[in-house]
């Protein structure tokens, strides 16, 4: 990447996956853009499904090509009922097959994601990168200057805030956050296991939340583990040959014997949602937009739909000769996001509680709607396509 000289009809700052994709998305529609984030090793082994249009995106980003061998194709998935309550759900089973898809999406550690964004941005001329963070950032009326850590001064005509949960762009906007704690917390780690997972993703609903194995490549999964922070404290804690047994005991040994690989995360879980997606020369994306329980895999898939809607958005107020941060365009952006989100929100949020509720009349409704989805075809194919990704939402163009 060069080192062209400022202003920017763009700069991106923050460098994870919604990050890089969005800084690569709006090189594409022509934007002069900056992205401003630190060239690090991603060491986390955490993985993402890639549902709906999320490989569509990064098709067009010529970014998938460069990772899709590394991807477990996701075919079909499992919710059982392991509450062990006297009301308990039915098993649902969905295929890819039933809404005419050949998969439901791809299973992909975060880090391998990471090497072939960051490859595809390095292609890019048109891109500017500063190897570095921003230190301050001072939205204007005319545009948003920008310094970084470094010292190094820019200024552009919209910034794209990727720069997470304590979000330093969300600040400078003035975007207040509502946040509600879970009082949850997720263990993930990724294991192998002897007998073949068959492209099958097994959610086992518990008292304390789910825990899910999704495939990887070959005989491995990736766990997401949800339980009470002091479930999960206990859990971490375990060696790997207590934490493969207990991973075996939950999973009901449908994989097999399970052997836990290196690398394990702990983090607690909450609800977060901004006031507004976009204000002040500064649109959110990723978790500077929304922070969700790792449930149903939306997260980065939402943060990607955040990063095409902004291209997107982008392009169309250039080839108009409109400003890309008027407060015309953000608000255009703010209506597009803020429907997916609360909606993906609001389900997730409300399948959570309803799995920790002790309230018999909620648990017998939980136990009722899993029945009807899991019998009535129809219903159930609306779901799969739901999860997915929200039907009423157009498709839309980046390139």
């Amino acid at each position: 990447m060069n080192d062209a000289p400022s202003p920017f009809d763009v700069a991106v700052i923050g460098g994870g996956p919604a990050g890089l994709a969005a800084a690569i998305a709006l090189t594409q529609t022509g934007a002069h853009t900056g992205l401003i984030a630190r060239r690090a090793p991603y060491a986390d082994n955490r993985t993402t499904a890639l549902l709906g249009g999320s490989v569509d995106l990064l098709q067009q980003l010529d970014v998938w090509p460069r990772c899709m061998d590394k991807a477990a194709p996701l075919q079909a998935m499992r919710l059982v009922d392991d509450t062990g309550r006297l009301i308990r759900a039915p098993e649902v089973r969905f295929s890819c097959d039933e809404i005419g898809l050949d998969v439901f999406g791809y299973n992909i550690e975060n880090r391998l994601l990471m090497v072939a964004l960051e490859e595809r941005a390095a292609e890019l001329s048109e891109l500017t990168r500063f190897d570095d963070e921003a230190g301050a950032i001072s939205p204007e009326d005319a545009d948003v200057a920008v310094r970084t850590g470094l010292g190094k001064s820019l200024s552009a005509r919209l910034v794209v805030g990727a720069d997470g949960r304590q979000s330093l762009c969300r600040e400078a906007a003035g975007i207040e956050v509502r946040r509600r704690d879970l009082n949850q917390a997720a263990l993930t780690f990724n294991v192998s296991h002897s007998r073949p997972h068959r492209n099958i993703s097994t959610e086992f609903h518990t008292p304390q939340g789910p825990c899910v194995f999704v495939p990887l490549p070959a005989d491995r999964s990736s766990v997401v583990w949800v339980a009470a922070p002091k479930e999960a404290e206990r859990l971490i804690a375990l060696t790997d040959d207590e934490l493969s047994e207990a991973a075996e005991r939950q999973s009901h040994s449908i994989l097999g014997r399970i052997r836990v690989e290196p690398g394990r995360h702990l983090f607690p879980l909450a609800i977060e949602q901004p006031r507004q997606f976009a204000h002040h020369r500064v649109a959110l994306v990723g978790e500077a937009a929304h922070v969700v329980p790792p449930i149903g895999a939306q997260g980065l898939n939402m943060g990607l739909r955040d990063a095409a809607d902004i291209a997107d958005i982008v392009r169309e107020a250039m080839a108009s000769g409109d400003d890309p941060g008027s407060p015309q365009v953000l608000q255009r952006y703010d209506s597009v996001r803020r429907a997916d989100v609360a909606s993906r929100t609001f389900v997730i949020d409300m399948a959570n509680r309803s799995l920790l509720s002790d309230f018999l009349p909620v648990q017998y409704l939980r136990a009722a709607g899993l029945h009807l989805i899991g019998s009535i075809g129809p219903l159930r194919r609306i779901a799969m396509r739901e999860g997915l990704a929200p039907t009423w939402r157009k498709a839309r163009r980046v390139i």
